[in-house]
């Protein structure tokens, strides 16, 4: 199973998500070809509610603290209520460039 794959069930087993996207950017960064390592993760969930950005994201660390001990180097997250989703036309903010790219 991809670190990927392992990521995304991972969310699924912890939250109730109205969407998740995981992205694997890795190729956008300075590491082997095929490399699982940097990604980006968009959760939409009602247990964000009520949480500020901190919370939040700590509550996805716990849930992928094996994984961010191991295979994942960098992780961006986009965590957000349904409302919030919504409001934003279900788009997540771009991903920068890595910097020396």
């Amino acid at each position: 199973m991809s670190v990927a794959e392992l990521l995304e069930n991972k969310l699924r087993e912890q939250f109730c998500v109205n969407f998740l996207q995981v992205v694997n950017e890795s190729h956008r960064h300075h590491v082997p070809r095929g490399s699982e390592s940097h990604f980006k993760v968009t959760l939409v969930s009602e247990a964000f509610a009520g949480q500020k950005l901190i919370a939040r994201h700590r509550l996805v660390n716990e849930c992928l603290n094996e994984l961010l001990e191991g295979p994942i180097h960098a992780l961006a997250l986009h965590t957000y209520t349904p409302e919030e989703w919504q409001k934003r036309a279900g788009e997540a903010p771009k991903t920068p460039n890595c910097v020396g790219s």
